[in-house]
């Protein structure tokens, strides 16, 4: 069963102007045992088209438990 644990940082970086298109990306930052659970730690990145800075840089983690 996979369950949203939560953030661990969340950083606005810059404002999204409406009608502006947006990516996001993920990337595996860490993944560490918990018992009878792995917790895996994504940095989600929002890129907004044209712009320089990201406007969202987080890190997702989601927790996977096994019976």
């Amino acid at each position: 069963m996979g369950v949203n644990y939560g953030f661990d940082k969340v950083r606005f970086v810059s404002p999204v102007r409406s009608g502006s298109k947006v990516r996001a990306t993920g990337v595996t930052k860490s993944i560490e045992l918990k018992g009878n659970a792995i917790n895996t730690t994504r940095t989600i990145t929002v890129e907004i088209e044209g712009e320089d800075k990201p406007a969202l840089v987080a890190d997702w983690i989601t927790r996977l438990v096994f019976g």
